[in-house]
């Protein structure tokens, strides 16, 4: 018997609203995609700030290569001046966007991008990894200050000094003897004294940022006790190892931590 022509129906709508009308879509999103790409600058005048931006699973390193400074999860950088953001990945593909400054690039294993931002009002910017990249990407963030220039490089000069001009606590040099003896300091530098790891993030001014485990809880005491007691309690699968610490050992080295500023 002859097909009814009814039959092809189903066909035709399935062709033209499961691939016909996707494809067009994907088209056009791609060529928008593409040229806003090449409206991304890349090229840094002359002036600009370098800031080198390394990611981790799950936190960001951040260089100052022409200041000589080391610091995480937090950027500062001056109003009204571009910044030349180097890009590159410790191990998977992440990917750095400040939404409220324009532009996001991936920053990829043995590569380096450059992206150029600038900030034209003082404020703090929250950014977030906009590429998949495990178990704990929705808790990698990153804050960015925008200061007026003068404020800035009060930041950077408080930057660039050692950690022993700061942890001046009562409790500062047992808390750094401490901090090596249970292990952090194979993971952790913090700049003049003897701890020089760098599988963890630079803690030299640890206590004058805004927040922990990059932020993803504020950095005040309870949050530091608990990030040095159970760390995958706050951010599962981070390579952080717990740490069993007795009361007067807790107050001593969350003591000594809160001085590095």
């Amino acid at each position: 018997s002859a097909e009814d022509p009814g039959d092809e129906r189903p066909s035709r709508l399935i062709l033209l609203g499961g691939v016909a009308l996707p494809s067009v879509v994907l088209i056009i999103v791609l060529a928008f995609t593409v040229r806003t790409m090449h409206t991304i600058p890349n090229a840094a005048p002359e002036g600009a700030l370098q800031i080198e931006v390394v990611g981790h699973q799950w936190w960001w390193e951040i260089r100052y290569p022409q200041h000589g400074i080391v610091t995480a999860n937090e950027i500062h950088l001056p109003v009204g001046r571009p910044v030349e953001f180097l890009l590159t990945s410790a191990d998977v593909i992440h990917s750095f966007w400040i939404p409220e400054l324009g532009g996001k690039l991936d920053l990829l294993p043995e590569d380096v991008n450059t992206l150029v931002l600038q900030a034209d009002a003082p404020g703090v910017y929250r950014s977030q990894c906009a590429e998949f990249c495990g178990l704990q990407h929705a808790k990698m963030r990153l804050l960015a200050v925008a200061e007026p220039e003068g404020r800035f490089s009060e930041w950077l000069a408080r930057e660039q000094r050692p950690a022993r001009a700061t942890a001046s606590s009562s409790g500062a040099a047992g808390g750094e003897q401490l901090f090596a003896d249970v292990g952090c300091a194979s993971c952790h530098t913090v700049r003049g004294t003897s701890a020089d790891g760098t599988a963890g993030p630079d803690l030299t001014h640890l206590a004058s940022r805004r927040t922990l485990a990059a932020a993803t809880v504020p950095n005040d005491r309870e949050h530091l006790e608990g990030w040095i007691t159970d760390p995958h309690a706050i951010k599962e699968g981070v390579e952080m190892p717990a740490t069993e610490l007795d009361e007067r050992q807790r107050r001593l080295l969350i003591q000594y931590l809160e001085g590095l500023r």
